[in-house]
């Protein structure tokens, strides 16, 4: 199981959190369990890292314009940013 960080701003960072629940289900079909943080330095950036079961349906989740209600709602910037571990 992949192991995939994302990152992104928030305009509103106690707006964002509210919406946990709305990203358990929307990850749900792709990832098995996430964690949340914030940055120490900049509280409008977040971070997720996210075991996933399944890239295909994530890659497509991310790309779905459909989510961008949720993004507007949960004040969700652009970009966001993916990154895979690296195997060394």
């Amino acid at each position: 199981m992949p192991t995939v960080v994302i990152r992104h701003k928030v305009g509103d960072f106690k707006t964002w959190l509210k919406g946990h629940e709305d990203r358990v289900r929307l990850f749900a079909p792709a990832v098995s369990s996430f964690k949340t943080f914030q940055d120490q330095d900049d509280p409008k950036s977040v971070l997720m890292v996210l075991e996933v079961t399944d890239m295909e349906k994530l890659g497509a989740m991310m790309n779905d314009p459909k989510i961008q209600v949720d993004k507007d709602r949960h004040t969700v910037k652009d970009p966001i940013i993916l990154s895979m571990q690296v195997a060394v």
